[in-house]
């Protein structure tokens, strides 16, 4: 039998117009320290997206959800804080912040295949 890990995943929301607090899941962050893991994945749904904003800048979106990406790869393009441990990047990742993206609160759970979770959590959440 495989060993259970304990993970942690928020959801990536884009939100945009703040001020309206309307928001579409795009992305889930998920994060084990015991593996060392830390992934992210997402989808920019256009066409929903327009219904909320036709003023939003798809490519700008595009931009910032891959430095998510880059951050939690630890790429040497993610700046200073691709450069931290794995568990301060899940922390600033997922850090309260008022933009247009947005995370929910970070869950947790246990999965014995990480990558199999984070592909459920992304079907079941995100698309």
């Amino acid at each position: 039998m495989k060993d259970k890990h304990l993970y942690e995943y928020a959801v990536i929301r884009v939100v945009p117009r703040v001020e309206r607090e309307e928001f579409t899941n795009v992305g889930i962050i998920m994060f084990c320290k015991q593996q060392k893991y830390l992934e992210v994945k997402y989808h920019i749904p256009v066409e929903k997206l327009k219904h909320y904003c036709t003023e939003l800048d798809f490519s700008e979106l595009q931009m910032h959800l891959q430095s998510f990406e880059k951050i939690s790869k630890a790429s040497k393009d993610g700046g200073r804080i691709a450069a931290m441990d794995v568990a301060s990047r899940f922390r600033w990742l997922t850090a309260v912040r008022s933009s247009c993206i947005q995370t929910s609160r970070p869950h947790t759970g246990y999965s014995e295949d990480l990558e199999t979770t984070l592909n459920h959590l992304f079907e079941d959440l995100v698309l």
